[in-house]
This record gives structure tokens, C-alpha cells and sequence, in this order.
């Protein structure tokens, strides 16, 4: 069972994350080490050559891999990323955006995470993501 629901991160992103409540991204899903999140497709995402831009892939990964380590460690707002890799395969379509991630391993401390995005109705990812999340100690926030 997940530490957090996707009414709960949601409400993360309104409240804590204005940014990402302000082009719509939002949890589809959150399970135990796992999360869907979507970006829903808007114009003044796309770059020259008509494709989702690389900035936007990588803020929905980043917010996935956020979404994934709260799956298991709660409400733990001041987790943050300490390390971030992308590899952009394929041009993203003008399409929602849709970010599967999952806990590789869950440590005191670090989380590592793994998202692939992809565009929505498109099997093959566009993106891959890693990245390392800090959790802060017990005492700090719970």
C-alpha cells in the first residue's frame, strides 16, 4: 500500500508546487515504489520542429520521481532531488505527456528513481530519467 494517495500529491502540487498546478500536471496513479503523472498537452510546450521540449520532459520526470519516494515514505515534503540524468530518445508528440516511475532503491537517506516517459497513445518512451532524491531526517519534518 502506498505511504501517500494520489488526492495527497495532488494536493501537494496545488499547494506547495504552483508551477506544475499551473500546466495542469496532476497523479494518475500512486502505488507502493511507483507513480504515473501526466502533463497535459499545451501549445507553449512545443519547440521548434514541432516537439515537446526538452525542459518540460525533464520538470514531469523530476515530478514523477518526487511522486514515486513519497510513495513510500509519507508526506515527507522536504525530500528533494540531489542528482537528476536524461536521455531524450525520440521527439515527444503534441500529445499529453505521460511519466512512469519506480523506486530502484530506498535507503535512511537517498532514493533512486527511474521514469520513462512517453506520449500518450505512443508505446516507446521519448525520454529516460534517473535521479537520486535526499530524505531528510525523522526529526526535521514528519
Amino acid at each position: 500500500m502506498s505511504a501517500i494517495s494520489v488526492e495527497q500529491f495532488n494536493a501537494i502540487i496545488r499547494d506547495d508546487l504552483p508551477w506544475a498546478y499551473a500546466i495542469g500536471m496532476h497523479a494518475d496513479s500512486i502505488t507502493d515504489g511507483a507513480a504515473v503523472l501526466r502533463l497535459p498537452f499545451n501549445e507553449s510546450m512545443l519547440r521548434p520542429g514541432g516537439v515537446i521540449s526538452g525542459p518540460t520532459i525533464m520538470a514531469l520526470a523530476d515530478a514523477c520521481m518526487y511522486a514515486a519516494v513519497l510513495s513510500r515514505i509519507g508526506e515527507i515534503k522536504l525530500a528533494v532531488t540531489t542528482s537528476f540524468n536524461i536521455n531524450f530518445l525520440y521527439g515527444a508528440s503534441a500529445v499529453d505527456l505521460l511519466a512512469e516511475g519506480s523506486l530502484l532503491k530506498l535507503g535512511k537517506r537517498l532514493a533512486v528513481v527511474q521514469v520513462s516517459v512517453h506520449s500518450e497513445g505512443v508505446a516507446r518512451a521519448v525520454a529516460h530519467a534517473t535521479g537520486t532524491y535526499s530524505i531528510p531526517p525523522a526529526r526535521q519534518e514528519r
